[in-house]
């Protein structure tokens, strides 16, 4: 597996007692009620609500959001060596082969390392027959322990057609129970390609959006097919297909020359968005498609997105060291620790942040508001 060479500075302890079980819809709160913490190096740190989001951004700024929607990826199996097996359908391959990672039964809460090519995992009554082929994109895990991820050939159905039928949304051990595809949408999501939700659009409603473009705050789309989000500490995310509109290029070129800021809403968002820069040209987009392997880190920094909508992010995980590119390892860190203090949820259903660092020539502040 391709490793990361820089490790998140950001330090913080798991909140563990603060995962979010389920939607926020489940828990008595509206989707776009869930808490909302402003992180802005020129207003300071500020505690609220996802539906107040437009108080912290000006017109003429710009949302991109991933119009990806999500996939059932997750089926019930029998592996021949391992038994009972839930099997995570991450991406189909130019060659027609499956990216899948195999975890144990029933929870889904830990990898399988163990895994050989040759084994066969049977799905759905033996519609569909994956056959591991090779350690995808190369052998060993960070840990050396084994490896998580898998090209598998398959026969019977194609593994599409069967998660369609019988497969259920990727979830994880955290959750109190499980829930319906429509609760792993986001507002933006209608083309079909994610394993799993790009979450941080989830508290966005359509009366959000009405509002949001009713002050001026533009949104634009693009598209990048999510694969699964379990990477083991210091393992790089994998190719992910993208896609960059040119109006949504032309959008983003024209915001930035006109001074205002371009606001990524998710790391996915980042990740196709940065994929699109023109070489030579830093800070400018073209339209572009594909597959993309581009990493955001400190080391290598964003060109374009200048702020950052997203769901906090477990100690060590590839999208800490993004945040940190983004916002700066300072106002990272305060985020964090403000979020942590203040018991802020977890993961795909719970909190979120808005991360604003000083555009070049503006003051930063200390300030805190509203969390103790």
């Amino acid at each position: 597996m391709r490793l990361l060479d820089e490790s998140p500075a950001v330090r913080f302890e798991a909140p563990r007692t603060t995962y979010a079980g389920g939607p926020a819809e489940r828990r008595g709160t509206a989707r776009d009620g869930v808490r909302l913490l402003v992180a802005d190096a020129a207003a300071g740190v500020v505690d609220t609500r996802f539906d107040r989001i437009g108080d912290h951004l000006s017109a003429g700024d710009l949302l991109v959001v991933n119009d990806s929607a999500t996939l059932a990826g997750a089926l019930d199996g029998v592996s021949d060596r391992h038994g009972a097996v839930v099997a995570h359908l991450a991406t189909p391959l130019d060659d027609g082969t499956w990216v899948v990672e195999l975890r144990r039964a029933p929870d889904a809460d830990r990898s399988i390392l163990d895994a050989r090519p040759g084994d066969e995992i049977d799905l759905a009554a033996g519609r569909t027959v994956l056959r591991l082929e090779a350690p995808y994109p190369a052998a060993s895990s960070p840990t050396g322990a084994g490896n998580r991820l898998w090209r598998a050939t398959w026969d019977g159905d194609p593994p599409a057609r069967t998660a369609h039928r019988y497969g259920r949304p990727i979830a994880y051990g955290y959750l109190d129970e499980r829930y319906p595809l429509a609760d792993h949408q986001t507002v933006f999501g209608h083309v079909p390609g994610s394993a799993e939700m790009a979450s941080a659009a989830r508290p966005f409603t359509a009366e959000l959006v009405t509002r949001l473009v009713a002050r001026g705050v533009l949104i634009a789309p693009v598209t990048l097919h999510t694969g699964v989000s379990s990477q083991e500490a210091g393992e790089a995310p994998q190719p992910e297909r993208f896609v960059v509109p040119a109006a949504t290029a032309d959008l983003v070129n024209l915001v930035r020359a006109r001074g205002r800021r371009v606001v990524a809403v998710g790391t996915s968002a980042t990740r196709a968005l940065e994929s699109a820069v023109v070489d030579g040209s830093p800070g400018v987009v073209s339209a572009a498609s594909g597959w993309t392997t581009r990493v955001v880190t400190p080391g290598h920094p964003p060109q374009v997105v200048q702020g950052l909508v997203t769901g906090w992010h477990d100690p060590g995980a590839s999208h800490l060291l993004l945040v940190e590119a983004v916002a700066g390892e300072a106002l990272a860190q305060r985020a964090y620790g403000a979020a942590t203090r203040g018991g802020y949820l977890w993961h795909e259903f719970g909190d979120s942040s808005l991360l604003l660092p000083a555009l070049a020539g503006a003051p930063a502040s200390g300030a805190t508001r509203g969390i103790s």
